[in-house]
């Protein structure tokens, strides 16, 4: 066996080389999967506690860093067409009711400490939740705002709603561009209820290169034009 290695030297030594190489590149891989899983934003939009229109419209950062949430837009899909609203701010009053020291029931002002609570926009720690109520309180919000009459889970009328997509834009870590993830929901409702469906298994991550830049345009769109809510919704009027 010796003399065989010293008479194919030569030829033992660029298989070594190979072998090392080979073995390098496997780890150089390892590194780089692991750095990029590291890397990648992960966001999880699912719903909570039931399974129909009155389940919790929860978000979870699965990223391994914070992520800064900048906008949440809801788009809702009728077969009168379709109504997009920014839900990043709670619905809330500039006053609200409390109880004082009496006991007695007054309206008081909003101070900029309740305000913060108004918002969902802030950061979103590695491994922590939100939810923005439940996807009935979002369907009825943008009813309302395209002047929808709603009566229990569906809209009066011939109007039928059909599709729901929550889509989150943040940042992540110290990436410039920022980020998205998308998820749409398919609504069957009637008197009693709601059906909510997710149309596919899993969250779209809106994380390419390409994508990050049209996402850039959008936000500068949103922040330009002060968005708030845009409709192609049309109602018959008997």
């Amino acid at each position: 066996m010796i003399e065989w290695i010293q008479e194919n030297q030569a030829l033992f030594n660029a298989g070594m080389s190979i072998a090392t190489l080979l073995v390098w590149v496997v780890y150089a891989q390892l590194l780089y999967f692991g750095f990029r899983r590291q890397r990648t934003p992960r966001v999880i939009i699912n719903r909570g506690r039931k399974r129909d229109l009155d389940a919790l419209c929860i978000i979870s950062n699965m990223s391994q860093e914070a992520i800064y949430v900048e906008y949440i837009i809801a788009t809702l899909e009728t077969s009168h067409g379709t109504v997009m609203m920014d839900v990043t701010d709670f619905e809330r009053d500039p006053t609200e009711e409390r109880e004082n020291e009496e006991g007695d029931k007054q309206r008081v002002s909003v101070t900029p400490e309740d305000i913060r609570e108004n918002t969902r926009q802030g950061p979103l720690l590695s491994g922590e939740f939100m939810h923005i109520g439940t996807f009935n309180d979002v369907v009825r919000r943008l009813a309302r705002r395209a002047d929808i009459p709603m009566q229990g889970y569906r809209p009066v009328g011939n109007i039928l709603l059909e599709r729901l997509t929550i889509e989150l834009i943040a940042l992540y870590g110290p990436e410039p561009k920022p980020v998205s993830a998308k998820r749409s929901f398919k609504i069957e409702s009637n008197e009693s209820g709601g059906t909510l469906t997710p149309t596919s298994w899993q969250t779209h991550q809106g994380i390419s290169f390409l994508h990050r830049r049209r996402l850039c345009k959008k936000v500068d769109k949103i922040n330009e034009t002060n968005f708030s809510m845009s409709s192609t919704i049309r109602l018959d009027k008997d």
